[in-house]
């Protein structure tokens, strides 16, 4: 794809809008001039390959960074197909010219050395080359004799939030049409518990405003997140709303980078984010803060949450979360006092055996305060990785389809028709038993989070046929999860192992075998072509910056090569263009569109998305919107819900469930997603609705059946009444149900209220239960854990564990407690940003950090070598630093380390003649980290654990 007709040959060095050009006509000083040369490409283009001859004309190419969900815009110079060079797109609307160190360090991970170059096998505790041909046809044929022998649901497919929204969408397809839903990805360990939590307060479980949206707040509230470090170019948006007045409160247990920018820090205990946010609402209450009209209409059950929270005294809350009365008291007036304001959360508030029950609690904070559906207001969550919220929409999940369809029959009937294959003939994919009562195909399957469970659990707990024998780890790097230990074991016991990606990762790396472990060298993101969504839901294309590199292939065309050595191939391209072993990455997009009715995927195509990708500068950054050229009155990435047609041009939707706007021009109202009433009492919502709709109060979601008692019906042709017999809007493939409830101005999903109560969850409204390895055992009685349950297949250890905790006195032997989060330098489990040079250099050791007090009192300094235990024995030696930055009591560590466990550091193959060893390794901070997940999402708890250091 070009950039424009003139662009793909300019003299070289040159870009749509340079750095230099840039800083030159702002009249930046030379100074300046020197310093963003070397904190920018300055630093990138020393690694200009020496062969390219830059007589050669320049291409530049618009490509998105995949460090974080951001979304950055950049453009990559290529000449002669060599990326030489990049620069952070002055015109982004997103970033505006704006880099953090992994994105100024992006074409390293391309270009590093340390990558897989080539298939290749550990047989006789040896690497051997193997031909692409070799390897689809081993591990093929493994497949297909383990489908026989054990049943398709043995086969684990580990995606990744670094799959294109097409690649994403593939996986999801080919373990459907495979037979199992034995399949997940990273979104299960950093925000699951937002998607269920959010989508079942009002019905969408995604971020509700944008990050350019946050310059319009006058309050905001950062829990559990660190955005400074974690989501750097996003500080740009926080920092121009403060400039403008805004207020800032950053509840952390650390005094983190973020908290150093804002007027109150409230140092939480971790685990104690709903005491926390009751006591906030104590005070709202207590003086009539609350937005009285907004709860009356648009809120059902804040009745139980008024209850729970008189419990939560100010004395109280200063108990359990060891935040002072008078903080927490200043915190509830600056959110009175300032509104519109924002709730920011990310994994410190995720992370956590009741996950689920804090993302609730914030977003019913906000309707408390009236603070959704406007401008400055929502619930703005903050994904990790470049396409989270893509991956997740794509159903790359073990309990959903594609677009949050559930398991249902009907759900599968309904994609069924979308892939134009017979039901029957998808259903006979999936193992005929049931287990529990229950079928494999409308079950869900194990989640990522505990897939060594279906390796190592008793066989007769996993509610499926046999255990897992084969697990693939596309993308995803197991040094994230928690119970390294165990993870290590159920590496050993798998039969094959197989690692897609452009690094071997901890899956090639950490077990102790010697036979049965398959690398296969992904292209990066940069290599390919596709779509990706952001934190905000806004879908960006990336143009193939270059060809893959090495030996390398697209997602792609390995699912395809292993989908025809599998069987599966015709069906998995019915309807999808392949050019040399290649599926059309614009077709993928078609198709998906068309099915994913639920999130208004509909009017999506792939010229409207490239026409955003090349006219990034017509978009404005206040609200996203273009004010002219050939997007004018457009949002930028047509953020969804994107109702109709592509031809019906709806602009996106910026602002979730925003009433003040209508419907066609990205208005709303929360969803009816949980139909009409609840034990007799109404929850639709009460006298509000989005503007212009024909019926301002509630409604139910549309149907054949609303549109005949609406006497609308007819408003259909006669070939819409065919396919929307039977159907709701979000299964009619015709799209008339749609079409009839926007020609009223009407929200498809409904006009319902928020649920402060979910009564389908353990927990109907948000309680405080004490963490499993908690110091607090005074608090047990009051605040137990869950009982022990079964979640899915597999059983689930709640009481047990914190039982144990206080018969074997762990709190006593291990007296700190133990969490972790990011830095500034690396991402996720650190693979690729630890195999840069760049990035490597900056960040060289693992470390925890530890409260001068604990440290003294282990005669520990600043940079001793020191052990840290966790409560189950994991043990890990690592650096000590010494700061104030945590209370006493609480140590943090950074979880983007691996190559070493237990002081012994791990043998990573040589590809084409060099290690792919990367350039820092450490320990794995959850190697340290413990049993214990979220009851309705799986989520694993990483931010509320015990350990004990001592001096090494």
């Amino acid at each position: 794809m070009q950039l424009t007709k003139k662009s793909t040959e300019v003299k070289a060095g040159a870009l749509g809008l340079n750095r230099r050009q840039f800083l030159k006509n702002a009249g930046v000083t030379t100074g300046g001039i020197a310093a963003a040369s070397m904190l920018g490409t300055g630093m990138i283009k020393k690694a200009e390959a020496a062969s390219t001859d830059l007589s050669q004309p320049v291409e530049v190419k618009r490509t998105i960074c995949s460090a974080c969900a951001v979304g950055c815009g950049i453009y990559a110079e290529v000449q002669n197909g060599v990326w030489t060079g990049q620069e952070p797109a002055f015109d982004h609307p997103f970033n505006a010219g704006g880099h953090c160190a992994k994105g100024a360090a992006i074409r390293e991970h391309g270009h590093s050395t340390k990558r897989v170059k080539y298939p290749m096998k550990l047989e006789g505790g040896k690497w051997k080359k193997l031909s692409w041909e070799q390897a689809i046809n081993e591990i093929g044929d493994k497949m297909l004799e383990i489908k026989e022998t054990s049943g398709p649901d043995s086969v684990y497919f580990m995606g990744s939030a670094k799959f294109s929204n097409e690649g994403a969408y593939m996986y999801r397809k080919f373990a459907a049409l495979w037979g199992t839903n034995n399949i997940d990805h990273s979104a299960r360990i950093c925000h699951s518990t937002s998607v269920a939590g959010v989508a079942n307060t009002w019905g969408y479980g995604a971020q509700s405003n944008s990050f350019n949206d946050i310059r319009n707040a006058k309050n905001i509230f950062l829990i559990g997140a660190n955005p400074a470090e974690a989501h750097p170019v996003s500080l740009q948006h926080i920092l121009t709303a403060k400039e403008r007045g805004a207020t800032i409160t950053v509840a952390d247990p650390r005094f983190s980078r973020t908290a150093a920018h804002a007027h109150i820090h409230l140092p939480l205990r971790p685990g104690t984010d709903i005491p926390l946010v009751y006591g906030l609402m104590w005070h709202i209450f207590e003086n009539g803060w609350e937005d009285k009209n907004f709860m009356e209409q648009r809120a059902w059950g804040m009745d139980k949450i008024r209850e729970e929270v008189k419990r939560w005294t100010p004395e109280e809350v200063e108990n359990v979360t060891g935040c002072s009365r008078e903080a927490v008291y200043a915190a509830a007036k600056h959110m009175h006092e300032n509104r519109p304001g924002t709730v920011i959360w990310c994994m410190g508030g995720t992370q956590h055996t009741v996950g689920n029950a804090n993302t609730r609690i914030y977003s019913i904070l906000q309707l408390v305060l009236g603070n959704m559906g406007i401008p400055g207001g929502g619930t703005n969550i903050f994904r990790g990785h470049d396409n989270v919220q893509g991956a997740t929409d794509m159903g790359l999940l073990f309990d959903n389809l594609p677009g949050y369809y559930g398991l249902t029959t009907a759900a599968w009937q309904h994609w069924c028709r979308v892939w134009d294959l017979p039901f029957e003939q998808v259903k006979a994919n999936f193992d005929p038993n049931q287990y529990l009562g229950k079928d494999p195909m409308t079950t869900p399957g194990m989640p990522c989070s505990r897939w060594h469970d279906g390796v190592l659990e008793d066989k007769a707990n996993l509610a499926q046929k046999d255990h897992l024998r084969l697990a693939f780890f596309w993308g995803q790097s197991v040094n994230t999860q928690s119970r390294q230990m165990e993870v290590r074991d159920g590496l050993d016991k798998l039969e094959t192992v197989v690692v897609v990606d452009p690094y071997p990762t901890m899956a090639g790396v950490m077990h102790r075998r010697t036979d049965g472990v398959y690398l296969l060298p992904a292209a990066t993101q940069f290599e390919c072509e596709g779509s990706l969504n952001n934190s905000g839901r806004s879908v960006q294309w990336r143009q193939q910056v270059v060809e893959p590199l090495f030996e390398s292939k697209n997602d792609l065309e390995i699912m395809y090569r292993l989908a025809k050595r599998v069987g599966i191939a015709d069906d998995f391209t019915k309807k999808i263009k392949v050019t040399n072993n290649l599926p059309d990455a614009d077709d993928i997009m078609r198709e998906y569109t068309v099915g994913m009715r639920s999130v208004g995927y509909t009017g999506w195509s792939p010229e409207r998305v490239k026409a955003h990708t090349m006219n990034w500068g017509d978009f404005s950054r206040e609200d996203l919107q273009a004010k002219g050229g050939a997007n004018k009155g457009e949002t930028y990435g047509l953020p969804w819900p994107c109702w109709g047609t592509p031809e019906q041009k709806h602009p996106g939707t910026h602002i979730l469930y925003r009433t003040g706007m209508n419907v066609n021009q990205g208005g709303g109202n929360f969803r009816a997603r949980f139909g009409v009433e609840f034990e007799g009492e109404s929850i639709l919502a009460d006298g509000s609705a989005s503007k212009d709709a024909e019926i301002q109060d509630g409604y139910p979601e549309f149907s054949d059946v609303l549109l005949k008692q609406l006497g609308w019906w007819d408003e259909l042709t006669d070939e819409e009444k065919v396919a929307a017999e039977g159907r709701t809007w979000a299964t009619d493939l015709s799209g008339g149900i749609v079409r009839v409830a926007l020609a009223h101005n009407m929200v498809p999903y409904g006009n319902a209220k928020a649920r402060c109560r979910v009564w389908t969850f353990p927990d109907e409204i948000p309680v405080h239960r004490e963490p499993l390895y908690t110091p607090r055992r005074d608090l047990i009685a009051k605040y137990p854990t869950h009982e022990d349950m079964r979640v899915h297949r597999l059983p689930t250890l709640f009481k047990t564990i914190q039982d144990k905790v206080i018969a074997d006195d762990l709190d006593k032997k291990y007296p700190l407690i133990a969490t972790s989060g990011r830095l500034v330098e690396y991402e996720g489990g650190g693979e690729e940003s630890r195999s840069s040079a760049w990035l490597a250099e900056l960040q060289q050791e693992m470390f925890v950090e530890i409260n001068p007090a604990d440290a003294t009192d282990r005669g520990i300094r600043d940079g001793d070598d020191v052990w840290l235990e966790g409560a189950e024995g994991g043990r890990i030696k690592i650096k000590a630093m010494v700061t104030p930055r945590v209370l006493p009591g609480t140590t943090w560590m950074p979880y983007h380390f691996a190559g070493v466990m237990h002081d012994e550091e791990l043998q990573y193959p040589e590809s084409g003649g060099v290690s792919t060893k990367p350039y820092v390794v450490g320990e794995s901070a959850n190697t340290a980290l413990t049993y214990g997940y979220d009851p309705v999402a799986q989520m694993q708890e990483t931010k509320a654990s015990l350990c004990q250091i001592e001096k090494a």
